[in-house]
């Protein structure tokens, strides 16, 4: 029975055995029928010691000098290896560079020249120069809904003096508030080189522009004040308007030698404004240079200084405000000789009725000019521009000549472009504000 026993016991002891032996060699089997595995994609990185590059100033040729291994050869050997090889006639396959023609840039040397924007036409002038002219910074989008408001803003520029001296005819348009500008913003303007003039001739008439003085139709003088305050109202005054449309920039303004040379380029004729007391100071201030009734005659004419050196290549300047500083001849009477004696055209905004700036013209013989309309004083709307429009016409119909002014609006730009290319049709001429001084019919 034991014997029985152990023996049941063995055979399954066996069996299990041979089931487990079994299982091993179908999974060896089955190993044998699979493919080999696919290479690995990953590379292999060898660490090669390379030569290290050769220090500033030292000619390739030294590199000869060090051995395979690393090893620095001997000095002698060194020497000779860097030595150039001895001269001898050129292979029948170098090709000598070839030299560009005369008046052709090398395109490898030239350096390339920044374009404008929108090309700029030639100024009336007899000759022209390139200059590279730094743009004052344009101002950031949020702030361009308060630049319409810049003739209110003549009263916050910075109160510094300005070293150049307007009568200078050879000043470049750089020398005014190029500092700190970005190269980047820097575009290359035609600013117009005016010959010399003989000297008996008024500094006006060396920088007025060109008009034919024969036209018998009526003439129409628009000029434009408080440029250069706000940049884009600037930008669309220059580009956008016509050129014999005159403008006005403030002696506040940043850059204003730049701003100017652009004007001259696109063929407008320049004025400086000239900002004196209003009767409504200190509530309207005309600013830190501004003229003023309770000042000394020399402090008056130490800041007629510095306005007028602010710029050059302008023909006059145009008052601002006043409306109080014009009705003193104790005032007005010197700063009108000064101007006289400068050679300078004066334009009478008349914001009063009782200026005594056109009976002390007559008497001292100053060029001077009155404004007949301010298209847009009281009320900068579309309805109302074009009503003072039709009275400039209608002025200029019945005197021959008619003066309007205007500030720098968004509304008073878009309707001066319309009303512009419509005036030639209905007879009447645009002209420059020097093509009628001492021309106009004043009381």
């Amino acid at each position: 029975m034991a014997l029985a026993s152990f023996l049941a016991n063995r055979g399954l002891l066996a069996a299990a055995w041979f089931v487990v032996v079994a299982g091993m060699l179908a999974a060896l089997l089955f190993a044998l029928m699979l493919p080999p595995p696919a290479p690995s994609a990953e590379p292999v990185v060898i660490a090669i010691d390379l030569p290290e590059p050769p220090e500033a100033g030292e000619s390739p040729d030294a590199l000869a000098a060090e051995s395979r291994d690393g090893d620095a050869m001997p000095a002698d050997e060194a020497a000779t290896a860097a030595m150039p090889a001895e001269e001898g006639p050129a292979p029948a396959t170098q090709v000598p560079p070839m030299e560009p023609e005369a008046g052709e840039a090398d395109p490898e040397v030239a350096e390339p020249r920044q374009e404008t924007p929108a090309e700029l036409p030639a100024a009336p002038a007899t000759h022209t120069a390139e200059v590279t002219a730094a743009l004052p910074k344009p101002q950031p989008a949020e702030h361009a809904a308060a630049e319409p408001e810049a003739p209110a803003a003549e009263g916050h520029a910075p109160d510094e003096e300005a070293g150049a001296d307007h009568g200078g005819e050879g000043q470049a348009a750089g020398d005014h508030g190029a500092e700190g500008v970005d190269p980047a913003q820097q575009q290359v303007v035609k600013i117009p080189v005016i010959p010399p003039a003989p000297e008996q001739l008024a500094y006006w008439e060396r920088y007025r522009q060109p008009f034919n003085m024969d036209d018998p139709r009526p003439r129409i003088a628009v000029v434009l004040s408080g440029l250069g305050l706000s940049d884009s109202a600037t930008e669309a005054a220059i580009n956008n308007l016509p050129p014999t449309i005159t403008l006005s920039f403030s002696p506040y303004a940043r850059g204003l030698e730049q701003w100017i040379a652009l004007a001259r380029a696109r063929g407008h004729e320049v004025m400086l404004d000239l900002p004196m007391e209003p009767a409504t100071f200190p509530n309207e201030d005309p600013g830190p240079q501004g003229l003023l009734t309770g000042l000394s005659e020399e402090d008056n004419l130490d800041r007629l200084d510095w306005v007028l050196s602010r710029g050059s290549a302008y023909v006059g300047l145009a008052g601002a405000m006043g409306s109080r500083f014009t009705t003193s001849r104790r005032a007005m009477e010197p700063i009108l000789r000064e101007v006289k004696s400068r050679g300078l055209i004066f334009l009478d905004r008349r914001t009063a009725e009782q200026s005594m700036v056109p009976q002390i013209a007559r008497e001292i013989g100053l060029v001077s000019a009155v404004n007949n309309r301010s298209v847009d004083e009281r009320q900068a709307s579309r309805i109302a521009i074009d009503a003072r429009l039709a009275q400039i016409e209608r002025i200029a119909l019945s005197d021959g000549f008619a003066v309007a002014m205007a500030q720098p609006y968004p509304v008073t730009l878009d309707r001066l472009a319309e009303w512009a290319t419509e005036l030639t049709g209905r007879g009447f001429v645009i002209a420059p504000i020097s093509a009628l001084a001492d021309h106009q019919k004043i009381p």
